[in-house]
């Protein structure tokens, strides 16, 4: 099986998973859950190759079930520790100043999803590019109730790591898939992204109205 490279080449799924296995796929989810530098971790794509590759048994021979188990557990811990480094910097974090890896934009993305969403964005976010990293450490600032954030991290967690991993490893037993899976991957990082080109215009209209 041969993916696309959407960005750097050692940003391809397929090149991540080959080389450092099912323990750099841990790092890189728990990375991109919490850790503010792990915006631009392929999130989406890694957990869809991965559930193909499971299926397809290259590189990954852990059961789905397994897999799964773990790729949730490091998303919550992510997310864990965004929170908490949340509740600890607080508003410290809105006089951070901008650097390679870190945009106050990025934060200000995720304070205006969580402040539209509420304690729904903590799952909601999980489906978003770079508002998934920043989401909870935003709640952490905003002082949202721990055991409110703990659920919906958890369900955030399920249906974001099992779900798309899953949707990867059935998709991956169908031929057409298998066949045009750099197209596929495409479309899934184009769909992820969407909600960040709607803010974006309508930030736009905005400013211009």
């Amino acid at each position: 099986m041969t993916t696309l490279s959407l960005g750097p080449a050692w940003l391809d799924p397929e090149h991540l998973i080959s080389t450092f296995g099912l323990l750099g796929i841990l790092a890189i989810v728990f990375a991109e859950s919490g850790l503010l530098v792990g915006f631009f971790l392929p999130g989406d794509s890694l957990l869809f190759t991965t559930g193909l590759l499971v299926a397809d048994g290259e590189y990954l021979g852990q059961p789905l079930w397994l897999v799964c188990l773990l790729l949730v557990a490091a998303a919550v811990a992510g997310d864990q520790v965004g929170y908490l480094f949340g509740r600890r910097i607080g508003p410290g974090l809105g006089r951070r100043p901008n650097s390679r890896l870190f945009k106050q934009e990025n934060v200000a993305k995720a304070h205006a999803f969580f402040e539209r969403h509420g304690p729904r964005s903590i799952v909601l976010a999980r489906f978003v590019p770079i508002v998934r990293t920043f989401t909870p450490v935003v709640a952490g600032v905003a002082g949202m109730r721990y055991r409110t954030f703990v659920v919906y991290n958890v369900v955030g967690g399920v249906l974001w790591a099992c779900g798309v991993t899953v949707l990867g490893y059935f998709l991956g037993q169908v031929g057409f898939v298998r066949d045009n899976v750099e197209a596929i991957l495409v479309g899934i990082v184009a769909v992820s992204v969407l909600p960040i080109a709607v803010e974006v215009l309508r930030a736009r209209a905005g400013r211009a109205a």
